[in-house]
């Protein structure tokens, strides 16, 4: 097999789709924070697709790489070897499959070794976007308030040596410093993270670190800069070495950064951009005037329903998305948490079916070819259930209305943080932003709804019945196990005292 660089392009198998801009002309306008497998397959695809059309060659993108750790290293051997290439496979539910290199990604840096490369691109006048996808728990926020936590060490060391910064908002604002004093204009902070209201986090973060070093720098970003919202939707699983051996297989090519996905993919954008933005909406982005809408569809049904089938999933032995949705009694839940939880408590987005829109998710869930791993489904739940399941879960009890399917998935929760499936099976619980003693609260269910702050928008008290039945069930699931509970819940039967009756009618 031959290696993937600018050389061998045209010796790749015919089926291996080449962009046909002259890449050497593409100079970037763009640097992205984190250069995840999800970027990969998501905007860099989009910006891959813009570069077609003449006139957009100021468009490319310098990724960066902000973690010392073995993957970011992986890439700062393999990117380079590459020519910054890499081949995107996309995978139909129908099977059909096809192969593509990207080549919108025209530089990579790696923060960890050289921070002052990497704030020179940002603060070039040529970058106008700062792109970023830092994952749910990269955003240093409280998660009790949501405000952005001074007191972080890694913060602090920003906060005492701001000329090298290491985290996202350290860069950000140390390179908005220095545009300022030279007199160029701010780029716009875009971020692409799962967050309920993105950029407005994103605001907060920046503001609140600027304003700790300089406040007349946090009044200048305030008053020039722009982060808008957006809403990303692909599904995006790791790369296990068989996927690799097996794209590389197919392509007849020796791809260190090989990235797989599905063929559905969706970005809706605010319209707010303070130094010129690329014409995305040519290649299907959707720019509108509020992305609110779009985004807490977007993140109560699909996301939630991840959450919602990869706790029980993963408890009852299952290892992928496909197998648990495959499960008739997963499958179900999902569909009625959706159905009957969620869409009562969402304003549709414009021109959105959102009853349609919950058959095409559990229609992508079931791709056969997209293998997502549950435990990258379930890890980090501190950072997404807040985000993703406990507002629909708010609004129920808000409103009184029946909580028994989401009573059984926050029970499957803590079930899960207790680091043991049915079949009495050890794991290690991935939660980053728990504490080791936080993580043993789930040993006392009780304890751990009004404790954890991740349950604090709720504002549960120590009478409440939901706090009563998510014990009770967590009970029923630790003596007999997570399907037949379910079975139970969707039944609506025994235990969960009538909390957990099912609605039968179909909306």
């Amino acid at each position: 097999m031959i290696d993937l660089n600018t050389t061998t392009l045209a010796d790749l198998h015919p089926s291996v789709e080449r962009f046909h801009y002259d890449r050497a002309a593409v100079s970037p306008g763009v640097v992205h924070l984190s250069v995840g497998n999800f970027h990969r397959a998501h905007q860099a695809w989009y910006f891959d697709r813009l570069l077609g059309s003449p006139g957009h060659e100021g468009w490319g993108i310098c990724g960066v790489g902000l973690i010392d750790d073995e993957t970011e290293r992986l890439k700062l051997d393999a990117f380079p070897a590459q020519d910054d290439l890499y081949i995107l496979t996309q995978y139909a539910p129908d099977g059909g499959v096809t192969h593509r290199v990207i080549g919108s990604i025209v530089g990579y840096l790696f923060a960890p070794g050289d921070p002052e490369a990497v704030l020179a691109r940002m603060a070039a006048p040529e970058t106008r976007i700062v792109s970023m996808t830092i994952t749910e728990g990269g955003y240093n926020q409280d998660p009790a308030t949501g405000s952005y936590r001074l007191d972080a060490p890694l913060t602090r060391a920003e906060l005492a040596e701001p000329s090298r910064p290491r985290s996202a908002f350290g860069f950000i604002v140390e390179a908005l410093r220095r545009r300022r004093d030279t007199g160029i204009a701010p780029f716009t902070v875009l971020s692409c993270d799962n967050l309920r209201g993105n950029g407005a986090v994103a605001r907060r973060a920046v503001l609140a670190h600027a304003a700790a070093l300089d406040a007349d720098l946090a009044r200048w970003i305030e008053a020039h800069a722009t982060f808008p919202s957006c809403m990303v939707d692909r599904i995006t699983p790791a790369v296990l070495k068989e996927d690799a051996e097996r794209v590389n297989a197919e392509c007849g090519v020796n791809e260190r950064l090989p990235v797989i996905c599905e063929t559905f993919a969706q970005w809706v954008i605010e319209d707010h951009f303070c130094n010129g933005r690329p014409p995305l909406e040519e290649v299907g982005v959707q720019f509108v005037a509020d992305v609110h809408p779009f985004e807490t569809a977007k993140t109560r049904m699909l996301n939630a329903g991840h959450s919602v089938l990869g706790y029980p999933g993963q408890l009852a032995g299952l290892e992928t998305v496909k197998e648990a949705i495959d499960h008739p009694l997963i499958h179900r839940l999902v569909h009625d948490v959706i159905t009957h939880d969620a869409i009562p408590v969402l304003e549709p987005p414009p021109g959105i079916d959102l009853a349609a829109y919950r058959d095409s998710i559990i229609a992508r869930f079931g791709n056969p070819h997209v293998g997502d791993r549950l435990p990258r489904i379930t890890g980090d739940g501190a950072s997404k259930l807040p985000t993703f399941l406990l507002p629909t879960l708010a609004l129920q009890l808000e409103r009184g209305g029946e909580t028994g399917r989401l009573v059984f998935v926050m029970a499957c929760f803590l079930r899960y943080l207790g680091g043991r499936d049915d079949l009495g099976r050890d794991f290690t619980p991935q939660e980053p932003h728990l504490t080791a003693e936080q993580i043993a609260l789930a040993r006392d269910p009780a304890r751990a709804l009004l404790s954890l702050p991740i349950f604090a928008d709720l504002k549960l008290t120590a009478d409440s019945p939901f706090v009563a039945a998510t014990v009770a069930c967590v009970q029923a699931l630790e003596q007999r196990g997570t399907l037949a509970v379910l079975d139970d819940v969707l039944s609506g039967i025994g235990v969960l005292s009538g909390i957990g009756r099912a609605e039968r009618e179909e909306k």
